[in-house]
């Protein structure tokens, strides 16, 4: 991509059709909406903090007075909502590492209502807390961030690949089920230094990343399934084009078909979308052997 614009490096980077990259880009996107308006405040222009206290607080998931009652919205928007440089850049260094295991292993469909599952568990479990606890325990701060839905993908892959080892700088090869127990501790030992909310969406998006394998290892239902036949609806209601008008072609002399099957080119294409929608374990044995076959050749 040398040479090439910056403009041109994002298209690249979105059409990469890795929800993992999708993601990030919106995050990062309202991060940078948001701190383009503290710059503009820092130099004390006015309409910059309107407009910034306006975007934020219809962004954050408001618990306090009943704020959610009248921006039910923030279940959803408070999960692409940072603020500091370092809560976002940890943030979407581990929705990078976790984001793209959980999408090699269970396909690319799963990883935005994945996404949305364990961000919105994670909000449901701050506004339970939140109404079940003392004031003096929960004071009810507004919401934000990606930490709960990353949470998820944590859990969820180490759920999945517990035994898979990741180089980690200063500690070496770590299992992936011990970091996630590691992550877990961490939250809860600095429960007294504050962020008390952050850390109960974190356990809420833990608990659904966790649950969320082992209901789909068990009885085979998943529970990304309705936002996926929701997503895909969305898609084709947009992608919709007049049916063209059918005629016979030619039949062409030179063509010549064995046995009705696709060409290794045709059939590879058809795996590789096979395993990038929905995990290298979605192919069966044969396919498993042919393109272990042909990528030997």
């Amino acid at each position: 991509m040398n040479g090439t614009s910056f403009q041109s490096d994002i298209k690249y980077w979105l059409r990469q059709d890795n929800s993992v990259n999708r993601l990030m880009f919106v995050n990062i996107a309202v991060f940078l909406v948001l701190g383009i308006l503290n710059l503009l405040i820092f130099f004390r222009l006015g309409p910059a903090v309107v407009a910034h206290d306006f975007i934020l607080r219809n962004l954050q998931l408001n618990v306090a007075g009943n704020g959610i009652l009248y921006r039910p919205w923030g279940i959803i928007t408070y999960m692409f909502t940072h603020e500091g440089l370092f809560h976002i850049f940890f943030n979407m260094l581990n929705l990078f590492w976790f984001g793209n295991i959980f999408r090699d292993e269970l396909g690319n469909k799963r990883v935005l209502p994945l996404y949305l599952l364990g961000g919105i568990a994670g909000g449901l479990i701050y506004l339970a807390c939140y109404y079940l606890l003392p004031p003096s325990v929960l004071p009810g701060g507004p919401l934000i961030g990606a930490s709960a839905s990353v949470m998820t993908f944590l859990l969820a892959s180490a759920t999945l690949m517990p035994n898979l080892e990741l180089g980690m700088l200063f500690l070496g090869h770590v299992k992936l089920k011990w970091l996630a127990v590691g992550v877990l501790i961490i939250d809860l030992i600095v429960i007294p230094q504050g962020n008390f909310g952050g850390i109960l969406a974190h356990l809420g998006g833990s608990l659904l990343g966790f649950s969320y394998v082992r209901i789909l290892k068990g009885s085979g239902t998943d529970l990304c399934a309705p936002f996926i036949r929701l997503f895909e609806w969305i898609v084709n209601l947009f992608n919709r084009q007049p049916t063209p008008r059918k005629f016979k072609a030619k039949k062409s002399p030179l063509r010549v078909v064995r046995n009705n099957e696709p060409s290794h080119a045709a059939r590879l294409d058809q795996l590789l979308d096979k395993i990038n929608e929905k995990g290298y374990n979605s192919l069966t044995a044969d396919e498993k052997q042919w393109l272990k076959k042909y990528s030997d050749e």
